[in-house]
């Protein structure tokens, strides 16, 4: 078969879909990945065809408020802390339920009558892939990244999701995006899913979560000389702060173990000062080769690194930033896998005192080890690709 994998333009709406649509590639299919540009490195890096579909959140930003006439033409920045709190969630509607729908719809359309492929696997957080398969007549999947739990902003954005369907002439059945999949590969473990979406009447496909990393990426020898001893510090690629890096890092000296900064793509490794000899900062790390070796995770939430730390069996201290953060803080410790504080507690003494419980009490470990058993257990990927060809039927 011929297909088309298409995921948001951000590493944690990428990286989840790598390996099935790797999988699938090795199945004998031909496979390719539609995203915003900024991720095409990653897709190449995996072998994969990219395919441009969308563009990056920040420039949804930036297209919401010249709309809402809060930037002029020729202005090229928005600062989210010169915009009061009730519109920039406004405008968090208007990019999530309109501009990115409506960029990847165009987009999309455009690849699929060039490309004919026989199947769209979707991010299911990238719903202008779906409206752009329904209108080519091309049969679809939907591919979860983590925890299907609704925020409180949610709603609106699927009020304005119908609006904009609408608008393009898309009949979406029963007011349910997700009816326009033939299918839901689900890749959280059944433990930590949200109760209400597993008994949604859909076709659910569980999915072991494979972490992934782009290939090379080799830890520095500091913290390869301290195996199982380290802690391993990340707020992913979208939420990092230099301020909160900062804050856990003066949180965590106190322990005096080793500590693995990933800045990630936002945050400048410079900006975190001088620190001592045990702390190492760099700007990005094989995550898959971290969590291998790691004693604790200290995290922002994102789905990508809680089911990774998870699926490694590690205890972590979540600090959620945003988007699903704060779901997935709370699925994280009902599983007894680790604690949070949220953003208006964080301080370097809560840091300490959470991550200084995470380490000595072995329950956390065990409540991780259980769901790592439960995610060994699920399906993996090529298990997965098996069934693509009669969901394209």
């Amino acid at each position: 078969m011929r297909i088309l994998f298409a995921g948001a333009g951000n590493f944690g709406h990428v990286y989840p879909l790598l390996p099935l649509a790797k999988a699938a590639r090795a199945a004998g299919h031909e496979v390719f990945f539609a995203t915003g540009e900024q991720l095409h490195p990653a897709v190449t890096a995996a072998g994969l065809e990219a395919v441009p579909a969308g563009r990056s959140v920040p420039e949804g930003f930036m297209e919401a408020a010249r709309s809402g006439g809060l930037l002029a033409p020729g202005d090229a920045d928005l600062k989210p802390q010169d915009v009061p709190p009730e519109v920039l969630a406004d405008l968090h509607v208007q990019v999530f339920g309109s501009v990115l729908p409506r960029w990847v719809t165009e987009d999309l359309t455009a690849a699929l009558g060039r490309l004919r492929p026989d199947l769209v696997v979707y991010e299911a957080l990238n719903p202008g892939a779906a409206f752009a398969a329904h209108l080519a007549g091309v049969p679809a999947v939907a591919h979860g990244v983590g925890p299907m739990t609704v925020g409180p902003d949610d709603a609106r954005v699927m009020e304005q999701l119908l609006v904009t369907a609408g608008d393009l002439g898309v009949d979406v059945p029963g007011g349910q995006l997700l009816a326009l999949a033939r299918a839901f590969v689900d890749i959280c473990p059944p433990s930590l899913q949200d109760p209400h979406f597993l008994a949604a009447p859909l076709h659910r496909i569980e999915q072991r979560p494979v972490p992934y990393a782009e290939p090379g990426g080799e830890l520095p020898e500091r913290i390869r000389a301290a195996e199982g001893r380290f802690v391993y510090v990340t707020l992913g690629t979208a939420f990092a702060s230099a301020e909160v890096l900062r804050t856990v890092v003066e949180g965590l000296l106190p322990l005096d173990v080793p500590v693995l900064v990933a800045t990630g793509p936002v945050v400048p490794v410079a900006a975190l000062g001088e620190q001592p000899e045990h702390v190492v900062a760099v700007p990005w790390v094989a995550q898959p080769e971290a969590l291998r070796h790691a004693a604790l995770v200290v995290q922002h939430g994102g789905a990508g690194t809680t089911l990774a730390a998870l699926a490694a069996g590690l205890p972590q201290l979540v600090l959620p930033q945003g988007a699903d953060g704060p779901a997935n803080a709370a699925a994280v410790h009902a599983a007894g896998a680790g604690e949070y504080v949220l953003a208006p507690d964080l301080s370097p003494q809560a840091v300490g005192e959470a991550a200084r419980r995470l380490m000595a009490d072995e329950s956390y470990r065990t409540g991780a080890r259980k769901v790592a058993a439960e995610i060994a257990g699920m399906p993996d990927p090529a298990a997965t690709a098996a069934k693509l060809p009669d969901l394209a039927a």
